[in-house]
């Protein structure tokens, strides 16, 4: 059995996170570190583990663990670790953003792979640290990952992208508030969201010096999870072309699909699932991705990479049904 800690314990991501390692054929959970919550039942925050577990939070830490999950606020991974001296043979998973960009992969004295799976599977296999990818930044690369493998982003690109409450995190806000975000739409960030280094960065792995534009225009959506995405750019591909480029490039992916039929979010919500759809209009390709923004695109994404890293089946723990109705 793997043993696993958590650090960060009481927020959406390790919630969902503890939800399938509970269940994972060959887990043990060791530990779940919260500062807030120490001493208190698990299902008292994660009120859905209910009957789960009988675990409680520990407001210290056992590091004789297998692999040690990071589910802090961003910032605040890499000066954990910089506080706290963790032995070599403990693999780290950090879902937040300190160690995703190139530049900052190194600044402890661990070096971190970038954990999208679509995009470097070898590396993770042999990685002894992951930083886990953003949640729009998977459903954006996913949608432009083959067209950068054929040198095909040769213009600039306009990505819209819509996310559910939970993809601001569990701490309260103005614009998480329910009589603000519900029956409401707003963009935030637009053209400067902090995942477009990361996604630029993966895309001049496949497309050698990439630097086209991305228009990316991010939007809060009023319902709790799930990330639609659509991106659209100047392309002679025929729809034919097309589904035979992502069919291929996705292949031998685990858990992203290319769906004949459009494409919605309740197809994906609560499984570790990426949709892609594929439409070709006078010149244009327009992708649009579908998943789950607290699973595919941060805790079954850091499970699946886990599985990888320690060579288990990929899909181990992560074999979940949508609640289509």
């Amino acid at each position: 059995m793997i043993k696993v800690g958590i650090i960060g314990g009481a927020g959406y991501t390790a919630g969902e996170l503890l939800r399938l390692l509970l269940h994972h054929p060959a887990v043990e959970i060791s530990f779940v570190q919260s500062n807030s919550q120490a001493g208190l039942a698990l299902s008292n925050v994660h009120q859905d583990l209910v009957g789960e577990t009988n675990l409680c939070f520990t407001s210290g830490f056992d590091f004789n663990v297998d692999v040690l999950f990071l589910c802090m606020g961003h910032g605040r991974s890499a000066e954990y670790l910089k506080k706290h001296p963790i032995l070599s043979s403990v693999k780290i998973i950090d879902l937040s953003h300190d160690f995703r960009l190139k530049a900052h992969a190194y600044q402890s004295d661990r070096s971190f792979i970038y954990g999208l799976p679509e995009l470097q599977r070898a590396a993770i296999q042999e990685a002894e640290n992951i930083a886990n990818p953003g949640c729009f930044a998977t459903a954006i690369q996913l949608a432009l990952l083959p067209l950068a493998a054929n040198d095909l982003l040769q213009d600039e690109l306009h990505v819209h992208a819509i996310t559910g409450a939970t993809g601001a995190g569990q701490a309260p806000s103005s614009t998480t508030h329910f009589s603000w975000r519900d029956n409401n739409l707003s963009v935030y960030k637009a053209f400067n969201h902090q995942h477009l280094g990361e996604i630029e960065e993966s895309l001049n792995i496949l497309q050698k010096n990439f630097s086209q534009e991305i228009n990316f225009i991010p939007m809060r959506g009023n319902f709790s999870r799930g990330i639609f995405a659509s991106a659209y750019i100047n392309c002679s591909l025929s729809m034919e072309e097309a589904k035979d480029l992502y069919q291929e490039f996705y292949q031998q992916a685990a858990f992203t699909h290319l769906s004949e039929q459009p494409i919605h979010l309740k197809q994906v919500v609560n499984t570790n699932k990426a949709l892609l759809h594929l439409e070709v209009h006078k010149g244009k390709l327009l992708v649009c991705c579908a998943l789950d923004n607290l699973l595919k695109g941060a805790s079954g994404q850091a499970i699946q990479n886990m599985n990888l890293m320690f060579g288990l089946p990929e899909k181990a723990g992560l074999q979940l049904k949508a609640n289509l109705f």
